[in-house]
């Protein structure tokens, strides 16, 4: 469903004749008649809530965090729940307000659903994707694309991941720990490679291990990068090198942690490889 909250974005934004970035999601709510207000900077817990009064709707976002990016992407999430099917129906099913945790931190499919649509929203795919080839590699890239369509970094780096043509991953860490991961499809391609889960500990021998115990790097949203080893993260007997670039997030209390290749094998090699080792393999009667 996530694939398809993104899409519909897409579809709406070529419907409505955008074609250049950044798309301003207060104006396509105001064209909306969405009244879009911040919340009051001390209301944290909720990035933003979604509220019907009668045939009105409106929207608060949160301001407790001063980016202006993670605020674009709130009201996107919000305008999420008002275009994407059966959504205002759910979340208006007990209460004409609706709390929302925008920022791919809840495991709830509607919350899910709508931060696909607000990356769809913000950064589609059709001018997306051709800002991302001047763009270049890595952090640098995703700190580029973050100023071309007005998004929080974190934000970026996801849509980042699942647009790159490169074997990538995005990792979001609070601590020792994952809080969520994104692969891109090429990087999934290489053989007995394992998923990064939510809530497992981050390798001791990771960069981001060492970075992430000074919590000054993350408060001072400091940075660092190193080389590591592709079973460091993925595990699986694959040799090859993944370039690690980590930044903090300040007020978040998290890490961004960005794997790009720096000495990978070609997966359709590594394939072909197995298939000939496997013709070789001897074959025994009974």
């Amino acid at each position: 469903m996530g694939l398809f909250a993104t899409r519909e974005a897409e579809r709406l934004l070529k419907e409505w004749g955008i074609q250049s970035l950044p798309v301003n999601p207060l104006a396509i709510a105001e064209q909306h008649n969405i009244a879009c207000q911040g919340m009051p900077s001390k209301s944290g817990g909720v990035s933003g809530m979604f509220i019907k009064s009668g045939d009105a709707y409106g929207i608060l976002y949160a301001t407790h965090i001063d980016n202006e990016g993670f605020q674009n992407f709130s009201i996107g999430h919000e305008l999420g729940h008002y275009f994407l099917p059966d959504h205002p129906e759910a979340v208006f099913s007990g209460s004409d307000i609706h709390n929302s945790r925008a920022g791919f931190v809840s495991d709830d499919e509607h919350e899910s659903e709508a931060d696909h649509f607000a990356c769809g929203l913000l950064m589609p795919n059709y001018l997306f994707d051709p800002a991302l080839e001047q763009a270049g590699d890595g952090l640098d890239a995703i700190k580029s694309l973050k100023e071309c369509c007005g998004t929080s970094l974190t934000a970026t780096a996801i849509r980042y991941a699942q647009r790159t043509p490169e074997p990538t991953a995005i990792i979001v860490s609070i601590g020792d720990k994952v809080d969520y991961c994104f692969m891109s499809d090429e990087l999934r391609e290489y053989p007995g490679l394992s998923w990064v889960k939510k809530g497992s500990y981050i390798p001791r021998n990771s960069v981001t291990y060492t970075f992430n115990k000074d919590n000054d790097n993350v408060r001072f949203a400091r940075q660092d990068a190193g080389t590591v080893d592709l079973s460091t993260w993925f595990g699986g007997d694959t040799e090859g090198k993944l370039y690690e670039e980590i930044v903090g997030l300040g007020g978040y209390g998290k890490t961004l942690t960005i794997l790009t290749p720096s000495d990978l094998p070609d997966p359709e090699e590594l394939e072909e490889d197995a298939e000939l080792e496997e013709s070789w393999a001897p074959r025994f009667k009974r």
